[in-house]
């Protein structure tokens, strides 16, 4: 929640989130900089959150079953994307990070916190023997994912605002990373 404190009141204009399911980031907006959400989930239950916590804050909102493979949105629709530890468990990530980009405006902001790949060797191999166990018991989540690298590598101008492993965390699973990807254009 610390790391979603960070990131997500950045989001202004039109925001797009994904894996909006829950609500969780909803407490985190700046409404005074929104002036429209969306957001997607494959949940039928997280969606119900959602639009719950969006009836509660009182905002207009556009909260649609869907997956990042194929966001249900025009191009260009968006000024902010959100996307909080969501890229782990996605079906193919290069699409999801095609698929953002796609929907935001030139010079529009893709907001992220995610966890992934971690920089040490010894740590890495661990998540690499681990990871086929872990994505079974965690919702798919992988744990060899590189986060920063792979945004900057779909192009986005990669504007890192931290990493670190996340305290009383097991190493294997707490590699955190944070900041902006800029749309050119």
């Amino acid at each position: 929640m610390k790391l979603r404190e960070k990131v997500v009141p950045l989001a202004g204009g039109a925001v797009f989130e994904l894996g909006c399911g829950g609500g969780l980031n909803q407490h985190f907006y700046d409404v005074g900089r929104i002036d429209s959400y969306a957001g997607i989930d494959p949940s039928a239950q997280g969606l119900a959150f959602a639009r719950a916590a969006a009836e509660r804050k009182g905002w207009a909102h556009d909260i649609r079953a869907g997956t990042g493979e194929a966001i249900p949105f025009a191009d260009e629709s968006f000024d902010s994307v959100v996307c909080t530890f969501t890229l782990c468990s996605v079906q193919d990530p290069v699409r999801v990070l095609h698929e953002m980009r796609r929907v935001l405006k030139p010079g529009g902001q893709l907001l992220f916190a995610e966890h992934g790949a971690a920089p040490d060797a010894g740590v890495a191999q661990w998540q690499s023997r681990i990871e086929p166990v872990w994505k079974r018991i965690a919702g798919g989540c992988h744990l060899t994912r590189p986060v920063g690298a792979a945004i900057g590598s779909s192009g986005f101008t990669l504007k890192p605002l931290g990493a670190q492993y996340a305290p009383k965390v097991p190493r294997f699973a707490g590699w955190m990373e944070w900041g902006v990807g800029i749309k050119a254009g």
